[in-house]
């Protein structure tokens, strides 16, 4: 599981994160996924209890990725906001955070995913997905390239985490 975790998370950071920081999360999830009860013991300044509704290891990888990996808002315009921040100022988007505020929720998802369409033409540019479970916000997501989606959900599927692109997502559960 510790290779599939290390894949998984070296893919959803895009680059953002050190292969160190990558080997290391992955370490420490999958000791959680194992035995989560020692892991809890050789951590004890962990705050983790059986109420959370996703499994320690899961919680262990969420509660690792740093703000420019993982977003999580209550909001679109606040989590499009999160995604420039993590570009920063030199990378340009036509789409403004305020231009989602009255929007509804698909058609914000929509707008979201059509510029981060066009961004890094040479990975088929960038995927808006759902990842895990959001415990405090409304919103959780990460954004990988179009080129490794298909392996990032297969990865999902084989730890047991989460994952769907969020406009395809949301269209569905409307749909229904």
């Amino acid at each position: 599981m510790r290779t599939q975790l290390e894949e998984l998370i070296g893919k959803i950071s895009s680059g953002c994160m050190l292969p160190e920081e990558v080997a290391r999360i992955a370490d420490e999830a999958a000791q959680a996924y194992a035995d989560p009860q020692a892991f809890l013991a050789a951590n004890p300044d962990i705050n983790y209890d059986d109420s959370f509704p996703i499994p320690l290891g899961e919680w262990v990888v969420v509660g690792s990725l740093p703000d420019t990996v993982l977003f999580q808002a209550d909001s679109y315009d606040a989590l499009f906001q999160q995604i420039l921040d993590s570009f920063g100022p030199e990378v340009s988007f036509v789409l403004k955070p305020k231009q989602l505020v009255k929007v509804e929720p698909l058609k914000a998802l929509n707008r979201i995913q059509v510029q981060l369409s066009s961004l890094s033409p040479e990975t088929q540019g960038y995927v808006l997905l759902d990842f895990s479970e959001p415990l405090d916000d409304e919103l959780q997501a990460v954004l990988v390239y179009r080129s490794d989606l298909e392996r990032v959900l297969e990865l999902a599927v084989e730890v047991g985490i989460y994952a769907a692109p969020a406009y395809e997502a949301m269209k569905a559960a409307q749909a229904e």
